[in-house]
């Protein structure tokens, strides 16, 4: 999930702002938020389409056809499709993933939201998360969003990055500081 710190410039950012606005004029911003949200997953999970999407040697029509059909398969509104056809008009399809996270820096913005990236050693419960939710939103006074990631390293605590910031909790980083506190250094 993109970030406040995030600029949403050049290419991606022009063509995110566009659909934006076109979005927010037509009142679809959720239903496009979440059609472009399917595309991000799908783009993850699957390298033919990332191969699709960034491949030169594959033709505008080539992609216009695919996409159409992933689009129709995903029941992704019309004026995503318009959207995300257009791209593959313009040969701009390349770019998509990068639009997708400046949209979402757009999107976040415009509902009072920030982003915020947790790494814990286990993943949380829904009753950790609500109430990590819950602290961060007092202390940020904007509702975050979680991002989580499990990283067995940490062995305990969290680290929280939100925009810029990170907290780092964790008893691997507590431990590291002790061991080096315990050097001299």
């Amino acid at each position: 999930m993109a970030s406040e710190d995030t600029p949403v410039t050049g290419l991606a950012g022009r063509y995110a702002t566009a659909v934006f606005e076109l979005a927010l004029e037509e009142r679809a911003l959720d239903t496009l938020g979440a059609d472009l949200a399917q595309l991000k997953t799908l783009l993850k999970s699957s390298e033919d389409l990332a191969r699709l999407v960034r491949s030169p040697v594959i033709t505008r029509d080539e992609q216009a056809r695919a996409m159409t059909a992933i689009l129709i398969q995903a029941k992704a509104s019309e004026l995503t499709q318009r959207f995300v056809l257009l791209l593959a008009d313009k040969r701009r399809l390349f770019a998509l993933g990068d639009i997708i996270r400046a949209f979402e820096t757009l999107l976040a913005k415009h509902r009072g939201e920030i982003a915020a990236e947790v790494t814990s050693a286990r993943a949380l419960s829904s009753d950790e998360a609500a109430e990590l939710k819950r602290v961060l939103k007092d202390k940020l006074g904007r509702e975050p969003m979680l991002t989580t990631h499990v990283d067995a390293n940490l062995l305990g605590g969290l680290v929280v990055k939100v925009g810029s910031r990170m907290i780092d909790s964790s008893l691997r980083t507590k431990l590291d500081s002790l061991r080096a506190a315990m050097k001299g250094n």
